[in-house]
């Protein structure tokens, strides 16, 4: 009976055979799981460009992108729907987008910019399921000394308070 509504070029026969972020990550999840990577983002666009970023914990070799292109290239169909793939590691200055971004960069400087517009920079120290804590040195006026001392101080962000977070790159 689908037959007879679903002819080869009827839109639900298209619409049927279109490119989905969640038909990528079916695609691919076996495969970043065995590579223990992580998806960061999947865009598609209109004309079925498929961006996929991932990265990992450990680094991420170019190897483990071709193998992820090749895989979502040998499970689509040119003929049925053309489409580019695009497999890539966030960019050092890329802002994060899930929170294994931030377990991978416990140690290093990060930029915190807070939905109610507050800037911060520190030191990535710890993450949690819901929150991230940074710490930050600052210069202070110690009681019965002439010079400032540095202290430290933490602050603890929850996730959803963030706009914005990114490594600072140092050169």
């Amino acid at each position: 009976m689908l037959d007879d509504f679903v002819g080869d070029t009827s839109p639900l026969f298209c619409y049927l055979l279109m490119i989905t972020k969640e038909g990528i990550l079916k695609i691919i999840r076996g495969l970043l799981k065995e590579k223990d990577i992580f998806l960061v983002s999947v865009d598609i666009g209109r004309t079925h460009n498929i961006r996929v970023v991932v990265d990992s914990i450990h680094g991420l070799p170019v190897s483990d992108c071709v193998d992820i292109s090749r895989t979502i290239e040998q499970n689509l169909d040119r003929d049925v729907a053309d489409f580019e793939i695009e497999v890539t590691s966030p960019g050092l200055g890329s802002p994060f987008k899930v929170k294994e971004q931030y377990l991978k960069n416990i140690g290093r400087e990060i930029e915190v910019i807070l939905k109610d517009g507050r800037t911060l920079k520190g030191l990535l120290v710890g993450t949690g399921d819901d929150q991230f804590c940074i710490e930050q040195e600052k210069k202070v006026k110690i009681e019965g000394k002439k010079k400032k001392g540095i202290i430290k101080e933490r602050h603890e962000f929850a996730y959803n308070d963030v706009s914005k977070a990114r490594n600072i790159v140092k050169m």
